[in-house]
């Protein structure tokens, strides 16, 4: 079995399938491991919820900030936005199965793989303050609301700035609303832990006392694998953790990459889309 990390597809079908036959993939022998926002931006955001899906246990993909924000359109009342490109969805004969599935999916993933280290995957990364085991129940408490009667009352309300900062004693809409940035909106981040929403380029964007979430040293060894930050072209530099940038940006004219897991070897494909 061989374990591929591939980063956001953002409605780039083509280069997914493409991608998918430059690694053999098989999904009655391998997996995926998919850092969420399939949608949005790009030109088949259907197309790619649906091939996902029908991948079965094969893909494994975490909740990305584009696939709530669908989901908070569909669901929560919403409005989309001038750039998105998800009117495909919301009109599908089999919409309600596809939100279903993807409200469904968790915002962390974390697995230990015979004779390697510990992996984990958000879609955004990982405050340095929180364990793997911690963020992993902290997740699972958004979850659960996800998959609750009161789902279309948190995804009304999910979204939002404040509290900018992580307090173990945040309770209610504040807690769960920084629990879902952390996981699907972050990059910058102060010594407190504090997220910046303004900065969305590379690392000289960085605000002045902030730096990437993955500058900051951890107390354990994991291994983080994320997505979101296209600007970074799949490079984590300066880490002072074991991250692994995923996203390269296929929307904007990039590539679509995939990471064996054991091996560390990256395949990717151009992107179709123009920059």
């Amino acid at each position: 079995m061989t374990v591929y990390a591939i980063g956001d597809l953002q409605g780039c079908h083509a280069e997914f399938v493409e991608l998918l036959e430059r690694i053999e993939f098989d999904p009655a022998r391998d997996r995926l491991w998919l850092a969420g926002d399939l949608v949005n931006r790009g030109p088949e955001s259907l197309a790619c919820l649906r091939e996902v899906r029908a991948l079965g246990d094969a893909a494994l993909s975490v909740l990305g900030n584009h696939d709530l924000h669908l989901l908070a359109v569909a669901r929560g009342g919403a409005r989309l936005n001038r750039k998105d490109t998800l009117d495909t969805i919301l009109a599908a004969p089999d919409r309600e199965a596809l939100l279903d599935w993807l409200q469904a999916r968790p915002l962390l993933v974390r697995e230990s793989f015979a004779g390697q280290e510990e992996a984990l995957m958000t879609h955004a990364g990982l405050l340095p303050e929180w364990s793997a085991e911690q963020a992993a129940s902290l997740a699972a408490e958004v979850e659960e609301r996800l998959a609750s009667e009161r789902s279309g009352a948190f995804l009304e309300r999910m979204y939002g700035n404040e509290p900018a900062c992580w307090e173990a004693s945040l309770d209610g809409i504040g807690r769960l609303r920084v629990i879902v940035n952390v996981l699907t909106r972050m990059r910058f981040i102060d010594a407190d832990g504090c997220l910046d929403f303004s900065a969305k380029e590379g690392l000289d964007s960085a605000p002045y006392g902030f730096a990437p979430w993955f500058c900051y040293p951890r107390r354990d060894d994991v291994r983080l694998l994320f997505g979101h930050w296209a600007a970074l072209e799949g490079r984590a530099e300066g880490a002072m953790v074991r991250a692994e940038a995923l996203d390269t940006g296929c929307v904007w004219g990039g590539s679509l990459t995939a990471l064996n897991l054991a091996t560390g070897e990256r395949i990717g494909v151009p992107s179709r889309q123009r920059h």
